[in-house]
């Protein structure tokens, strides 16, 4: 109720299903970051074939985040057109800085060596983007029960890869991910940002905040590489 918002944005790819209900009835308009963004599609199980919606994880796909956004905020607001300019250049200034430490860390790491296990498959955008080889105990949403097939084929590909770092997400538990730590030898890295923030003091309060600590987190595992 008197609310002066002229944009409300949606990530799409199924995502906010929730949101349908809500802006329906709102005078405002509305886009979805999916409409403008290609997609990676979920390759197993009752997923297969479902668009994967975690696009943001990339800090490349964050670039094209920001760029749809200012690119329909001038198109509303035109007189302010070369503030959002302004601030988008900013942000993205921030953006291109993560992009481009990472990107010079992994040229120091073998490519066959470049494995990322996490609990949900929320990275396929960042490996797409970067490289990487992604393995996970479930492919989007956090399931009741990791059967026990998947269990075996991560702890299989831990074994032989000799990965020594698995991961999880903030918003799931991470007893399975433990499993496999301990029946490899592979050290817990810690869990990812994915789905929220965290609260004003943790390390992930922000969006560039977030990118910053899962990236932080996937330099150190990559780094016990050397130490094994």
């Amino acid at each position: 109720r008197g609310s002066k918002a002229i944009l409300f944005v949606e990530n799409g790819f199924g995502l906010e299903l929730w949101s349908e209900k809500f802006v329906s009835n709102l005078d405002v308009q509305r886009i979805s970051i999916s409409d403008y963004l290609k997609p990676i599609f979920i390759g197993e199980d009752a997923y297969k074939g479902k668009p994967n919606p975690h696009a943001w994880i990339s800090p490349m796909r964050g670039k094209l985040y920001i760029d749809t956004i200012v690119n329909v905020l001038s198109e509303l607001d035109p007189e302010n057109s070369q503030i959002f300019e302004k601030n988008a250049n900013t942000y993205k200034i921030k953006i291109n800085k993560i992009d481009e430490d990472f990107t010079r860390f992994l040229n120091t790491v073998e490519k066959s060596k470049r494995y990322l296990v996490s609990c949900e498959g929320a990275f396929s955008y960042l490996a797409n983007d970067y490289g990487l080889k992604e393995a996970y105990l479930w492919p989007v949403n956090a399931e009741s029960q990791v059967t026990p097939k998947r269990m075996a084929k991560v702890i299989n590909l831990v074994k032989e890869n000799n990965i020594p770092s698995v991961f999880c997400e903030s918003t799931v538990s991470s007893d399975a991910q433990l499993t496999v730590s301990r029946e490899t030898g592979a050290k817990f890295g810690g869990n990812f940002y994915v789905d929220s923030l965290s609260d004003e003091y943790g390390p992930a309060s922000t969006y560039i905040d977030l990118l910053n600590h899962n990236l932080l987190l996937i330099k150190k595992g990559f780094n016990l590489q050397t130490k094994k």
